[in-house]
């Protein structure tokens, strides 16, 4: 019996296992360091295809989670003022532009409340030669206070920038 029970706790211990590392294998994390050493990190589900797409014209989290902003300094985006700490971060697609949204609701599960929202700001956009199947987010460290965040996601390519203060 107790050998019965060792193996089924072994089993259990394997499945519990194998599904954690499948699940922390769709995050991906992006970061930017500034020339004093302080860093600007975004966590994000890669779990995003091109089959799954972005809605049009509607409030979007990448994977159905939002993606996580983490910063060591204070930033501006825009003419919006971010301090130190941890924000959600959603998208609003269009084939014009894309809004980048910045939340301070980060509760795990939490729904999108708009009344949480820091900043909207407007991404440039711009168009790749080939389409990237899957959604991802990297840095482009373009001075020493200011680092560009760039989605990539089908053909397009859209980019915000945020300078630290």
């Amino acid at each position: 019996m107790l050998r019965l029970a060792m193996f089924v706790l072994l089993v259990l211990g394997m499945v519990y296992s194998s599904a954690a590392q499948q699940a922390s294998t769709k995050d991906s994390t992006a970061t930017c360091s500034f020339q004093d050493g302080k860093q600007l990190t975004v966590r994000y589900d890669n779990d995003t295809t091109s089959k799954n797409g972005p809605p049009e014209g509607r409030i979007w989290a990448p994977g159905g989670t939002p993606m996580l902003l983490f910063t060591q300094s204070p930033l501006s985006i825009g003419n919006t003022q971010i301090p130190v700490g941890a924000y959600s971060m959603y998208v609003i697609p269009r084939k014009e532009n894309w809004t980048l949204i910045l939340n301070k609701n980060v509760t795990g599960g939490g729904k999108y409340d708009e009344h949480q929202d820091l900043s909207r700001v407007e991404m440039q956009i711009g168009q790749l030669s080939e389409p990237n199947k899957q959604f991802s987010l990297a840095f482009g460290h373009v001075s020493p206070k200011q680092c560009n965040m760039r989605i990539y996601f089908g053909k397009i390519g859209t980019w915000a920038e945020f300078k630290e203060n």
